[in-house]
């Protein structure tokens, strides 16, 4: 039985202008991400993944086009009813880490338990990445991959529906690359969460449940995968 949509995206454009220069970044896309996947978006610089997945997670909006999560059109909502459905429903992971250099990682993640809903306690949070014997340290005595799941953590002690992850091995080592991908794919796994997570690493493709490859901000194709591979089981 088909999983429930929980995003729609119709037709959506988007346009920056600059001066005299226009640029295209997203040329008409139609996507559905279902419920429980987990999606890769892969392609070169420029395709437009950044884009979309910003449109998705109401950083930014498209030009023209609509955009659905469950029943309510995002590209219908103000500015405040944006903010309460990032606040309320999206969990983002950025390549770089954006964390309060002078906060604990316990203290990182709890700056989000503390407007969320039903928030995770973020010592589970952190045990879910592994970094259970890391909680009271700082940012600058962790590696970079022990912030980037740190970060991971703080996305996911909102309990959000959604996960919406931007280069996040983009700065690391493959080995540390993998070790923060499978705190992703145990998020999507263990709780549910739909996760896009973007790349132009396509090794990555083989943990995903579908791969959207989008070139000059157009989707060009759509691979399903029947038997998704945890990230320590890929070759790089």
């Amino acid at each position: 039985m088909a999983q429930p949509a929980v995003f729609r995206v119709e037709g959506v454009t988007k346009t920056y202008v600059t001066g005299s220069v226009t640029v295209a970044a997203l040329r008409g896309i139609d996507l559905i991400l279902n419920e429980g996947e987990l999606v890769v978006l892969l392609g070169a610089s420029g395709s437009g993944k950044s884009t979309l997945l910003n449109i998705l997670g109401a950083l930014d909006s498209p030009t023209t086009g609509r955009v659905f999560f469950r029943d309510t059109e995002l590209t219908g909502l103000d500015d405040a009813g944006l903010t309460a459905f990032r606040r309320a429903h999206v969990g983002f992971v950025f390549q770089f880490y954006n964390l309060v250099p002078s906060l604990t990682a316990r203290e990182n993640v709890a700056l989000v338990t503390e407007i969320a809903r039903n928030p995770m306690p973020p010592e589970e949070a952190l045990d879910r990445v592994g970094l259970a014997a890391r909680l009271d340290h700082f940012p600058a005595e962790l590696s970079g991959g022990e912030q980037q799941r740190v970060a991971i953590a703080r996305a996911l002690a909102k309990r959000p529906e959604v996960l919406l992850c931007d280069e996040p091995t983009g700065a690391l080592d493959s080995a540390t690359g993998v070790t923060v991908l499978q705190a992703i794919w145990e998020a999507n796994r263990d709780l549910g969460t739909v996760t896009a997570l973007i790349t132009h690493n396509a090794a990555i493709r083989q943990m995903a449940h579908r791969v959207i490859r989008l070139a000059d901000g157009r989707v060009t194709a759509i691979e399903e995968n029947a038997s998704p591979q945890p990230p320590q089981g890929i070759e790089w």
